[in-house]
């Protein structure tokens, strides 16, 4: 199966896909010994031989690992029995994904989708305590004493949540309501709209901008991007 080049530098961990397709405009990569400049430019692993600057770039393993910025409405899943947009229509079709916990479907920002099943367990077992962090946009402004109790742990569904880390960032132009940057290691339901439910103040905006030592940078809403193995080992 043949792979674009800047996926296959990427993959190898040499760079981003963005800056992949620099090196590959400069001329600074080869196929089997002839340089190629089109970003469209395919390889397949088992028969084509790639070069940069001079040095052959082996991809150490078939697995995949991919942030996409989800937008709001799609939902989580592979397939959709009611026939609603699911992640899987934002990404490639040439290997078999699945992604890698859930992001509710009003929700946008990260979701990793992976073909490593055991990679995927590590960030998603509680034991690991994976930090997710989401930029919420709260109806009102939540006092002090409110925020403290986020911090602190709040009950939803009957049960306590854990510590969370709880940053007032200001508020929107021309209105009351409060931006806030929340981080939290557990995967429960839904989890930070019930947390700003419980002290008051619905959430009117919600995206997640940070999974581990991952972040959603300046990944458009709707693309996505190939992680680079730094990423892919220091993530978990």
């Amino acid at each position: 199966m043949e792979i674009r080049l800047q996926k296959w530098l990427a993959m190898a961990g040499v760079a981003s896909r963005r800056k992949a397709e620099e090196l590959i405009r400069e001329g600074r990569v080869r196929v089997n010994g002839n340089i190629v400049t089109e970003l469209g430019a395919k390889a397949c692993p088992q028969s084509d031989m790639v070069e940069l600057d001079g040095k052959i770039v082996e991809i150490e393993s078939d697995k995949v690992y991919i942030m996409l910025h989800k937008p709001e409405g799609v939902v989580t899943t592979v397939t959709d029995p009611f026939g609603r947009s699911t992640v899987m229509d934002f990404v490639p079709q040439d290997t078999r994904l699945f992604p890698v916990g859930r992001l509710d479907q009003d929700t946008s920002g990260i979701i990793l989708l992976t073909n490593d099943g055991e990679w995927a367990q590590k960030l998603t077992h509680p034991k690991h305590e994976t930090k997710k962090t989401y930029v919420a946009v709260v109806k009102g402004t939540p006092t002090a004493e409110s925020l403290t109790t986020l911090r602190k742990g709040i009950s939803i569904d009957g049960k306590k949540t854990a510590p969370a880390q709880v940053r007032f960032m200001g508020k929107q132009k021309s209105n009351t309501n409060a931006i806030l940057e929340i981080t939290i290691h557990e995967g429960r339901n839904r989890q930070v709209r019930k947390m700003c439910e419980a002290i008051g103040h619905r959430i009117l905006n919600l995206q997640r901008v940070k999974v581990g030592n991952l972040e959603l940078g300046d990944l458009p809403k709707g693309k996505w991007r190939v992680l680079t193995r730094k990423e892919v080992n220091t993530c978990v």
